[in-house]
């Protein structure tokens, strides 16, 4: 199964809300997140379904891939807010009713989803990995058995390599 970790686009400076979680996209922000989105559609890839953090950069992110048709539907899930944790995740993936050739998205934060992809590759964080705003970490998933230190990596690109 593939999974696509994909960081939220360009925010507000940290500092101008009081409440950090309520940082939303910047007009550039969401002006590149489309950009990306629309360029992953045309790389044929539909996921279902896009989980987002509950933070309004992440769930801004998400909402503009669903509109773009990466995807059919949206689920706000709190194990990808800040320091969610990934076997919160692993339960809820073991749970999902998924249909054959499915693949997931998560628009979530840094460092969270680099160090989840490292836990997903190697079995522990490493430190290799830095996921841009806006950038894309795909991963494959063992079909069966668990995926920490057994899955793959196939795709690390920042935003730009997206943008027309």
């Amino acid at each position: 199964m593939e999974v696509y970790l994909i960081r939220h686009g360009i925010a507000a400076e940290r500092g101008t809300y009081v409440n950090d979680d309520e940082r939303p996209l910047t007009e550039e922000g969401e002006k590149k997140t489309r950009q990306v989105a629309k360029r992953l559609r045309t790389l044929g890839l539909k996921l279902d379904p896009i989980l987002t953090s509950p933070l309004v950069r992440a769930r801004q992110t998400a909402e503009i891939l669903l509109n773009v048709g990466f995807g059919p539907t949206l689920q706000v899930v709190s194990f990808l807010s800040p320091n969610g944790d990934i076997e919160d995740w692993l339960d809820w993936l073991a749970n999902w009713q998924r249909s054959p050739n499915s693949a997931l998205t998560l628009v979530g934060h840094e460092p969270d989803l680099s160090s989840w992809a490292e836990i997903l590759v190697w079995g522990s964080v490493q430190g290799a990995f830095t996921l841009k705003k806006g950038g894309v970490i795909g991963l494959q998933l063992p079909e069966s058995g668990k995926p920490i230190g057994n899955s793959s990596l196939f795709w690390l690109t920042p935003p730009r390599l997206l943008l027309d």
